[in-house]
């Protein structure tokens, strides 16, 4: 793909990604923006070590905009957005409303002189990642080319976020649906450069460490291998990638989709592997939408290695589940998942496979 960086009124970094290599991207931005001015904040918990980022900016975000309105679409005639040009195939641009920015003011300290509560400038990136110009489709609907495309976006991105100063993980995920929280229709997803590595990672990494040292192999490795062996919750088993439904799961729509080789993130993958993971992962999104005849509200999740630590541990997989327990149902986190992080699940995985299935 063709790649074009150009500059938004307020500085933003906006990159097209066209599929043809003749196409100009000159377009000026010419709204009136302030700059940008980032001020987000992290802070410890002491009771789980976990970071929390703070970023007050955000609450005067856009908020379900009518779709004569939506930024995310093309700029026309006495319509600017935040796409100057007409017309695009892919676009990323960094966020308007970021939760981590570069830049960012300040020093490490602590709160009201806590020494546990260490604090310090929420310094990373939050890019948004436009798939298509139209905004009335959907990832599903996006042909197997254009998600390609897509794979080689997530890969560009992971590949310069990870070489920011202070990023310490990548995270590229779609949200799709009012249910999951979703204020822009547009079919679009987001990428954020963590100045930490996340606590799921942590924890996923710890097992791996503990598992590999008793087995001698991959957690993750010995689980595909079970689950293809099975076959009671696989939903697409291709040349390079498996589907299914994992035998634990939480939600009451969840899917992972693995990669057959052991690679720690989306920029690692060879191109036979991107090539075969467009149509396997169409399929799946094509499963979630027929589950009960409307468009299912998911968010899909990749997994990717630290940029520093744990990348022999880690084993890219995208994790896609959504909210909807049926029809007119949404399965809300309750006092146990969320007080307790303890799950309960109203169907068993299997259940999940067969009705996708």
């Amino acid at each position: 793909m063709k790649r074009t960086a150009r500059r938004l009124a307020d500085g933003r970094e906006i990159i097209y990604f066209d599929d043809e290599p003749g196409r100009e991207r000159a377009a000026e931005d010419t709204r009136e923006l302030p700059p940008q001015a980032p001020a987000s904040e992290m802070r410890l918990d002491p009771l789980t070590d976990e970071w929390v980022a703070i970023a007050a900016h955000r609450q005067s975000r856009t908020y379900k905009p009518p779709a004569e309105m939506c930024p995310l679409c093309p700029t026309s005639p006495g319509r600017p957005t935040e796409i100057p040009e007409p017309d695009y195939d892919i676009v990323v641009f960094e966020n308007q409303f970021p939760s981590f920015a570069e830049g960012i003011p300040g020093e490490s300290s602590t709160v009201d002189g806590m020494p546990m509560v260490p604090a310090a400038p929420a310094r990373g990136r939050c890019e948004v990642v436009c798939f298509t110009s139209d905004h009335d489709s959907s990832f599903a609907a996006l042909g197997p080319e254009r998600v390609r495309g897509v794979v080689d976006v997530w890969a560009d991105r992971t590949t310069a976020l990870s070489a920011i100063p202070g990023v310490e993980q990548v995270f590229c995920f779609e949200n799709r649906g009012e249910e999951i929280g979703v204020t822009l229709h547009h079919p679009h997803g987001q990428i954020y450069g963590y100045p930490f590595v996340t606590p799921k990672t942590q924890t996923m990494l710890r097992v791996a460490e503990a598992y590999r040292a008793e087995h001698g192999r991959h957690v993750m490795g010995d689980v595909l291998a079970a689950e293809r062996a099975s076959g009671s919750r696989v939903l697409v088993d291709s040349e390079h990638w498996t589907a299914f439904v994992p035998a634990a799961a939480r939600w009451p729509v969840e899917v992972q989709i693995v990669p057959h080789r052991q690679v720690p993130d989306i920029a690692a993958l060879t191109d036979d592997e991107r090539d075969d993971f467009a149509p396997t992962y169409l399929d799946v999104l094509g499963r979630l939408d027929r589950l009960y005849d409307k468009p299912l509200p998911y968010i899909a999740a990749w997994h990717q290695a630290p940029v520093r630590t744990g990348r022999d541990l880690s084993w890219l997989h995208l994790e896609l589940f959504s909210v909807l327990r049926s029809a007119d149902k949404l399965k809300y986190l309750a006092g146990s998942e969320s007080g307790m992080a303890v799950w309960i699940n109203d169907a068993t995985p299997e259940q999940i496979a067969e009705r996708l299935r």
